[in-house]
């Protein structure tokens, strides 16, 4: 540590993000699209004139914002975009949570959720998940200054229909609830419709996953007007330019191309089902999932042994050094002949 620090900084335990190797590995360990961004995207890229670099973008991405919009079947207004939901979540925790009644969160989540609180200073409290690895909703009936929780879940890959969600809405309408749906698209339900009815809902989401643009870094959130203000507030404050002239254009052209965006998710939700009969067929207990990563465990192997043998074997799983989750891998879903290359691994190591 350095006498430079202040003493917030030096509390701090950042957030850990999956590895990214130099070497060359099947990567099933972040959770990527195993397949290209939509053919507009490259073209969008290709085209893109040098010269406006120059120029600052619009920093309220406006045509990105209006092609949200247009997706999602709501106002302008009523979008927000960033730089990667992980900034969007950043902004929404410093909007909308830094209050005198505690977070609720479920207890294993996205584990950015804690470090956010204690960076912004945000009190919290952890709700446990279900004998089933499921998000209690029920269990987040307590005072609070706000609810935060991914749906589908992450690491576990659980998700809760909409009108369960709609039935917590009707219960907490004193502060915002934000849902994250960064993996929505591969199976989940999406609470975006419901904006209109309850306006302390903010719904995130991301192109890095189901868009295939994470080295992009393009996030989004969509929620009431008077949510949408309370972020840009925080951004004006911060950043008033997150999302760059060459992100706007490739989002735009990201959110063009229905057909490929529909296929892609398709490919990754059936190799998803192939892979986790496959697993089962080994003797894993698999958790449902509808997201584009299975959340596994063998009883007869510490999740540890089988990560170092699927690394000696050139494939990288995610493997939680916590003690809830010691046993699991959190696998990735990739291409056909990445889940058979792993299958085989798994096969070699559990014999």
């Amino acid at each position: 540590m350095s006498k430079f620090w202040s003493p917030a900084v030096r509390e701090l335990t950042p957030y850990v993000p999956g590895e990214q190797p130099r070497e060359r590995l099947i990567k099933l360990n972040t959770n990527e699209n195993p397949y290209p961004p939509a053919p507009g995207v490259e073209q969008t890229l290709r085209d893109f004139p040098a010269d406006h670099l120059r120029l600052y973008p619009d920093p309220s991405a406006t045509a990105l914002r209006e092609a949200l919009a247009a997706e999602y079947g709501v106002a302008t207004e009523q979008v927000f975009v960033g730089n990667g939901s992980d900034e969007v979540l950043a902004l929404a925790f410093q909007a909308f949570f830094r209050q005198s009644r505690p977070l609720l969160m479920p207890a294993i989540s996205y584990s950015f959720y804690p470090v956010y609180c204690k960076l912004y200073d945000v009190a919290y409290r952890s709700v446990a998940l279900d004998d089933q690895w499921r998000v209690p909703l029920t269990a987040f009936d307590t005072d609070n200054g706000g609810i935060v929780f991914a749906n589908p879940n992450a690491p576990t890959g659980h998700g809760h229909p909409r009108e369960a969600i709609a039935t917590l809405l009707e219960r907490n309408t004193e502060s915002v609830v934000l849902v994250d749906e960064a993996y929505v698209d591969f199976g989940g339900e999406s609470t975006i419709p419901l904006v209109s009815r309850f306006p302390n809902l903010l719904v995130t989401g991301t192109f890095s996953k189901s868009r295939s643009l994470a080295g992009l870094r393009l996030g989004f959130a969509i929620g009431s007007r008077e949510l949408i203000e309370g972020l840009e507030r925080v951004k004006d404050s911060f950043n008033s330019f997150p999302v760059d002239s060459i992100t706007i254009e490739a989002g735009i052209a990201a959110l063009q191309d229905q057909a490929y965006f529909d296929a892609c998710r398709e490919r990754v939700i059936t190799t998803r089902e192939w892979t986790r009969h496959q697993l089962e067929t080994l003797g894993f207990e698999v958790l449902p999932s509808q997201t584009n990563f299975l959340f596994v465990r063998h009883n007869a192997y510490q999740g540890r042994m089988l990560f170092d043998g699927l690394r000696e074997r050139g494939i990288l799983v995610r493997h939680f050094n916590k003690e809830a989750l010691s046993d699991f891998l959190r696998i990735s879903i990739g291409t056909d002949d990445e889940m058979t290359s792993l299958v085989e691994a798994l096969e070699a190591i559990c014999r």
